[in-house]
Protein backbone atom coordinates (compact mmCIF):
# COMPACT_ATOMS: atom_id res chain seq x y z
CA UNK A 1 0.00 0.00 0.00
CA UNK A 2 1.54 3.35 -1.03
CA UNK A 3 1.89 5.99 1.68
CA UNK A 4 1.66 9.78 1.49
CA UNK A 5 2.59 12.22 4.24
CA UNK A 6 0.98 15.65 3.96
CA UNK A 7 2.62 18.54 5.80
CA UNK A 8 0.20 21.44 6.21
CA UNK A 9 0.41 22.70 9.75
CA UNK A 10 -1.53 25.97 9.95
CA UNK A 11 -3.48 28.23 9.95
CA UNK A 12 -7.07 26.98 10.18
CA UNK A 13 -8.08 28.38 6.79
CA UNK A 14 -4.91 27.04 5.15
CA UNK A 15 -5.52 23.57 6.58
CA UNK A 16 -9.09 23.57 5.23
CA UNK A 17 -7.89 24.80 1.83
CA UNK A 18 -5.69 21.70 1.68
CA UNK A 19 -8.51 19.19 2.20
CA UNK A 20 -9.46 18.84 -1.52
CA UNK A 21 -6.02 17.34 -2.16
CA UNK A 22 -7.19 14.17 -0.40
CA UNK A 23 -10.10 13.48 -2.77
CA UNK A 24 -7.87 14.23 -5.77
CA UNK A 25 -5.18 11.81 -4.61
CA UNK A 26 -7.62 9.04 -3.71
CA UNK A 27 -9.33 9.31 -7.11
CA UNK A 28 -6.02 8.32 -8.74
CA UNK A 29 -4.59 6.18 -5.94
CA UNK A 30 -7.58 4.50 -4.25
CA UNK A 31 -5.41 2.49 -1.85
CA UNK A 32 -3.13 5.39 -0.86
CA UNK A 33 -2.66 5.67 2.90
CA UNK A 34 -2.62 9.33 3.94
CA UNK A 35 -1.05 10.72 7.09
CA UNK A 36 -1.12 14.45 7.93
CA UNK A 37 1.14 16.61 10.12
CA UNK A 38 -0.79 19.58 11.55
CA UNK A 39 -0.53 22.01 14.47
CA UNK A 40 -2.01 20.51 17.63
CA UNK A 41 -4.79 23.11 17.79
CA UNK A 42 -6.07 22.11 14.33
CA UNK A 43 -5.95 18.30 14.58
CA UNK A 44 -9.76 18.11 14.55
CA UNK A 45 -9.88 19.20 10.90
CA UNK A 46 -7.98 16.41 9.08
CA UNK A 47 -9.50 13.99 11.62
CA UNK A 48 -12.93 14.82 10.15
CA UNK A 49 -11.86 13.34 6.81
CA UNK A 50 -12.50 9.58 6.62
CA UNK A 51 -9.59 9.03 4.21
CA UNK A 52 -6.94 10.37 6.61
CA UNK A 53 -5.39 7.39 8.36
CA UNK A 54 -3.31 9.18 10.95
CA UNK A 55 -3.21 12.76 12.20
CA UNK A 56 0.23 13.64 13.59
CA UNK A 57 0.18 16.73 15.83
CA UNK A 58 3.07 19.15 15.93
CA UNK A 59 3.41 22.02 18.42
CA UNK A 60 5.72 24.51 16.74
CA UNK A 61 3.85 27.50 18.15
CA UNK A 62 3.98 26.23 21.71
CA UNK A 63 7.54 24.93 21.42
CA UNK A 64 8.82 28.33 20.27
CA UNK A 65 7.48 29.87 23.47
CA UNK A 66 9.20 27.26 25.66
CA UNK A 67 12.49 26.49 23.94
CA UNK A 68 14.42 26.39 27.22
CA UNK A 69 12.15 23.77 28.76
CA UNK A 70 13.45 20.17 28.89
CA UNK A 71 9.84 19.01 28.36
CA UNK A 72 9.78 20.85 25.04
CA UNK A 73 12.86 19.03 23.79
CA UNK A 74 11.45 15.70 24.93
CA UNK A 75 8.31 16.41 22.90
CA UNK A 76 10.37 17.42 19.86
CA UNK A 77 12.38 14.19 20.13
CA UNK A 78 9.21 12.11 20.38
CA UNK A 79 7.71 13.89 17.37
CA UNK A 80 10.78 13.27 15.23
CA UNK A 81 10.85 9.63 16.29
CA UNK A 82 7.21 9.21 15.30
CA UNK A 83 7.79 10.73 11.84
CA UNK A 84 10.75 8.44 11.29
CA UNK A 85 8.87 5.26 12.24
CA UNK A 86 7.88 4.32 8.68
CA UNK A 87 8.94 5.25 5.13
CA UNK A 88 6.67 7.21 2.80
CA UNK A 89 6.40 6.98 -0.96
CA UNK A 90 5.62 10.70 -1.11
CA UNK A 91 6.15 13.52 1.37
CA UNK A 92 4.15 16.57 0.26
CA UNK A 93 4.76 19.94 1.91
CA UNK A 94 2.02 22.28 0.69
CA UNK A 95 2.90 24.95 3.28
CA UNK A 96 6.01 26.21 1.54
CA UNK A 97 7.67 27.55 4.68
CA UNK A 98 11.07 26.80 6.20
CA UNK A 99 9.43 25.34 9.31
CA UNK A 100 7.21 22.99 7.29
CA UNK A 101 10.13 21.95 5.08
CA UNK A 102 12.17 21.06 8.18
CA UNK A 103 9.25 19.01 9.45
CA UNK A 104 9.12 17.17 6.11
CA UNK A 105 12.84 16.49 6.42
CA UNK A 106 12.23 14.51 9.62
CA UNK A 107 10.29 11.88 7.65
CA UNK A 108 11.74 9.18 5.38
CA UNK A 109 10.80 9.47 1.72
CA UNK A 110 11.01 11.72 -1.32
CA UNK A 111 10.18 15.27 -0.30
CA UNK A 112 8.03 17.29 -2.72
CA UNK A 113 7.34 21.02 -2.53
CA UNK A 114 7.17 24.25 -4.46
CA UNK A 115 10.24 25.59 -6.20
CA UNK A 116 11.94 28.79 -5.01
CA UNK A 117 9.83 30.99 -7.27
CA UNK A 118 6.60 29.46 -5.98
CA UNK A 119 7.12 28.88 -2.24
CA UNK A 120 6.06 31.49 0.30
CA UNK A 121 9.58 31.24 1.74
CA UNK A 122 12.04 30.47 -1.11
CA UNK A 123 14.61 28.93 1.27
CA UNK A 124 12.16 26.09 1.94
CA UNK A 125 12.77 24.77 -1.57
CA UNK A 126 16.34 23.84 -0.62
CA UNK A 127 14.97 21.01 1.53
CA UNK A 128 12.83 19.41 -1.17
CA UNK A 129 14.19 16.66 -3.38
CA UNK A 130 11.51 17.28 -6.01
CA UNK A 131 10.63 20.91 -6.69
CA UNK A 132 7.54 21.97 -8.63
CA UNK A 133 6.53 25.25 -10.24
CA UNK A 134 3.11 26.33 -8.98
CA UNK A 135 2.24 29.77 -10.37
CA UNK A 136 1.32 32.45 -7.88
CA UNK A 137 -1.82 34.52 -8.38
CA UNK A 138 -4.10 31.49 -8.04
CA UNK A 139 -6.44 30.66 -5.18
CA UNK A 140 -4.81 28.66 -2.39
CA UNK A 141 -7.09 25.67 -3.03
CA UNK A 142 -6.02 25.59 -6.68
CA UNK A 143 -2.33 25.87 -5.79
CA UNK A 144 -2.54 23.00 -3.29
CA UNK A 145 -4.34 20.77 -5.79
CA UNK A 146 -1.87 21.66 -8.53
CA UNK A 147 1.15 20.89 -6.36
CA UNK A 148 -0.28 17.49 -5.41
CA UNK A 149 -1.01 16.68 -9.06
CA UNK A 150 2.54 17.55 -10.09
CA UNK A 151 4.08 15.62 -7.20
CA UNK A 152 2.07 12.44 -7.72
CA UNK A 153 1.97 12.63 -11.51
CA UNK A 154 -1.72 12.93 -12.38
CA UNK A 155 -3.54 15.61 -14.43
CA UNK A 156 -4.71 18.71 -12.60
CA UNK A 157 -8.43 18.16 -11.90
CA UNK A 158 -10.94 20.60 -13.37
CA UNK A 159 -13.70 19.57 -10.94
CA UNK A 160 -14.92 21.73 -8.03
CA UNK A 161 -13.01 21.08 -4.81
CA UNK A 162 -14.24 18.14 -2.75
CA UNK A 163 -13.42 18.87 0.89
CA UNK A 164 -14.65 15.45 1.96
CA UNK A 165 -15.10 16.09 5.69
CA UNK A 166 -17.97 14.78 7.79
CA UNK A 167 -19.08 16.55 10.96
CA UNK A 168 -19.77 14.35 13.98
CA UNK A 169 -23.29 14.32 15.44
CA UNK A 170 -24.15 16.82 18.13
CA UNK A 171 -23.16 15.76 21.61
CA UNK A 172 -25.96 14.18 23.65
CA UNK A 173 -28.01 16.77 25.49
CA UNK A 174 -27.13 19.69 23.19
CA UNK A 175 -30.30 21.55 22.22
CA UNK A 176 -30.26 24.32 19.64
CA UNK A 177 -32.99 26.73 18.55
CA UNK A 178 -34.14 25.94 15.00
CA UNK A 179 -33.68 27.15 12.36
CA UNK A 180 -30.44 29.03 12.92
CA UNK A 181 -27.64 30.95 11.23
CA UNK A 182 -24.13 30.92 12.69
CA UNK A 183 -22.52 34.36 12.99
CA UNK A 184 -18.74 34.04 12.89
CA UNK A 185 -18.02 37.49 14.27
CA UNK A 186 -14.52 36.95 15.66
CA UNK A 187 -11.18 37.08 13.87
CA UNK A 188 -7.48 37.50 14.58
CA UNK A 189 -7.14 41.23 13.86
CA UNK A 190 -9.36 44.13 14.85
CA UNK A 191 -9.04 45.55 11.33
CA UNK A 192 -10.81 42.45 9.97
CA UNK A 193 -13.88 42.81 12.20
CA UNK A 194 -17.34 43.76 10.93
CA UNK A 195 -18.93 46.54 13.04
CA UNK A 196 -20.99 45.39 16.01
CA UNK A 197 -23.85 47.59 14.83
CA UNK A 198 -23.93 45.63 11.57
CA UNK A 199 -24.09 42.33 13.47
CA UNK A 200 -26.97 43.68 15.57
CA UNK A 201 -28.87 44.82 12.47
CA UNK A 202 -28.19 41.47 10.80
CA UNK A 203 -29.46 39.57 13.85
CA UNK A 204 -32.61 41.66 13.92
CA UNK A 205 -33.24 41.00 10.23
CA UNK A 206 -32.72 37.28 10.74
CA UNK A 207 -35.07 37.31 13.72
CA UNK A 208 -37.74 38.98 11.60
CA UNK A 209 -37.40 36.05 9.19
CA UNK A 210 -37.80 33.49 11.97
CA UNK A 211 -34.11 32.62 12.22
CA UNK A 212 -31.94 32.48 15.32
CA UNK A 213 -28.39 33.84 15.34
CA UNK A 214 -25.82 31.61 17.05
CA UNK A 215 -22.57 33.22 18.16
CA UNK A 216 -19.44 31.15 18.90
CA UNK A 217 -16.34 32.58 20.55
CA UNK A 218 -12.83 31.54 21.51
CA UNK A 219 -11.44 34.21 23.85
CA UNK A 220 -12.69 36.54 26.56
CA UNK A 221 -12.75 39.53 24.21
CA UNK A 222 -14.74 37.51 21.68
CA UNK A 223 -17.13 36.39 24.43
CA UNK A 224 -17.75 40.03 25.44
CA UNK A 225 -18.34 40.94 21.80
CA UNK A 226 -20.86 38.11 21.45
CA UNK A 227 -22.69 39.25 24.61
CA UNK A 228 -22.84 42.82 23.30
CA UNK A 229 -24.43 41.64 20.06
CA UNK A 230 -26.79 39.30 21.89
CA UNK A 231 -28.07 42.07 24.17
CA UNK A 232 -29.68 43.80 21.18
CA UNK A 233 -30.97 40.83 19.16
CA UNK A 234 -34.32 39.12 19.95
CA UNK A 235 -33.48 35.56 18.83
CA UNK A 236 -29.87 34.84 19.64
CA UNK A 237 -27.78 32.24 21.42
CA UNK A 238 -24.23 32.74 22.65
CA UNK A 239 -22.63 29.31 22.44
CA UNK A 240 -20.31 27.87 25.08
CA UNK A 241 -16.65 27.65 24.22
CA UNK A 242 -16.14 24.67 21.91
CA UNK A 243 -13.42 22.72 20.18
CA UNK A 244 -13.32 22.66 16.39
CA UNK A 245 -15.06 19.30 15.99
CA UNK A 246 -17.97 20.54 18.12
CA UNK A 247 -18.25 23.73 16.10
CA UNK A 248 -18.26 21.62 12.94
CA UNK A 249 -21.35 19.83 14.29
CA UNK A 250 -23.04 23.18 14.94
CA UNK A 251 -22.14 24.51 11.50
CA UNK A 252 -23.30 21.37 9.73
CA UNK A 253 -26.85 21.92 11.04
CA UNK A 254 -27.02 25.61 10.17
CA UNK A 255 -29.29 27.16 7.56
CA UNK A 256 -26.26 29.31 6.69
CA UNK A 257 -23.06 30.83 8.06
CA UNK A 258 -22.00 34.45 7.89
CA UNK A 259 -18.47 35.30 8.91
CA UNK A 260 -15.57 37.68 8.74
CA UNK A 261 -12.08 36.70 7.54
CA UNK A 262 -11.71 33.67 9.81
CA UNK A 263 -10.92 30.01 9.31
CA UNK A 264 -14.33 29.03 10.64
CA UNK A 265 -16.10 30.46 7.61
CA UNK A 266 -13.93 28.17 5.46
CA UNK A 267 -14.99 25.28 7.69
CA UNK A 268 -18.63 26.09 6.97
CA UNK A 269 -17.92 26.04 3.23
CA UNK A 270 -16.05 22.75 3.54
CA UNK A 271 -19.15 21.27 5.20
CA UNK A 272 -21.32 22.42 2.30
CA UNK A 273 -23.17 25.05 4.34
CA UNK A 274 -24.27 28.19 2.41
CA UNK A 275 -21.86 30.93 3.48
CA UNK A 276 -21.04 34.59 3.06
CA UNK A 277 -17.54 35.77 3.97
CA UNK A 278 -17.13 39.47 4.76
CA UNK A 279 -13.73 41.06 4.09
CA UNK A 280 -12.73 44.49 5.38
CA UNK A 281 -8.93 44.45 5.47
CA UNK A 282 -7.83 41.67 3.13
CA UNK A 283 -8.33 40.70 -0.52
CA UNK A 284 -10.37 37.49 -0.87
CA UNK A 285 -9.12 36.76 -4.39
CA UNK A 286 -6.38 34.35 -3.27
CA UNK A 287 -7.62 33.07 0.09
CA UNK A 288 -11.37 33.78 0.17
CA UNK A 289 -14.02 31.10 0.49
CA UNK A 290 -13.92 28.58 -2.35
CA UNK A 291 -17.15 26.67 -2.82
CA UNK A 292 -17.30 22.95 -3.29
CA UNK A 293 -20.79 21.52 -3.16
CA UNK A 294 -22.45 24.53 -1.50
CA UNK A 295 -23.17 28.21 -2.07
CA UNK A 296 -20.36 30.57 -1.03
CA UNK A 297 -19.87 34.29 -1.64
CA UNK A 298 -16.97 36.64 -0.84
CA UNK A 299 -17.96 40.23 -0.10
CA UNK A 300 -15.82 43.32 0.40
CA UNK A 301 -12.08 43.75 0.35
CA UNK A 302 -9.37 46.07 1.66
CA UNK A 303 -10.95 49.18 3.15
CA UNK A 304 -14.50 48.06 2.37
CA UNK A 305 -17.39 47.60 4.80
CA UNK A 306 -20.26 45.63 3.27
CA UNK A 307 -23.71 46.61 4.52
CA UNK A 308 -26.36 44.31 5.94
CA UNK A 309 -28.62 44.29 2.85
CA UNK A 310 -25.66 43.21 0.69
CA UNK A 311 -24.93 40.31 3.04
CA UNK A 312 -28.54 39.13 3.14
CA UNK A 313 -28.83 39.44 -0.64
CA UNK A 314 -25.66 37.38 -1.12
CA UNK A 315 -26.93 34.71 1.24
CA UNK A 316 -30.30 34.43 -0.51
CA UNK A 317 -32.32 33.28 2.50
Amino acid sequence: MPRLLIVKTSSLGDVIHNLPVIADVRSHFPDMRLDWVVEESFTDIPALHPAVSSVIPVAMRRWRRNLLSPATWREISAFRKRLAERPYDFILDTQGLVKSALIARCAHGIRHGQDRNSAREPLASLVYQQKHAVPRGQHAVTRNRQLAALALGYPMPDSPPDYGIQAPPLAPGVTLPLPYVVGLHATSRASKLWPIGHWVALGQQLSARGLYLLLPWGSESEFKRALTIAAAVPQVMVLPRMRLSELASILAGARAAIGVDTGLVHLAVALGVPAVAIYTDTDPALTGVCAGSGHAVNLGGIGQISDVPAVLDALKI
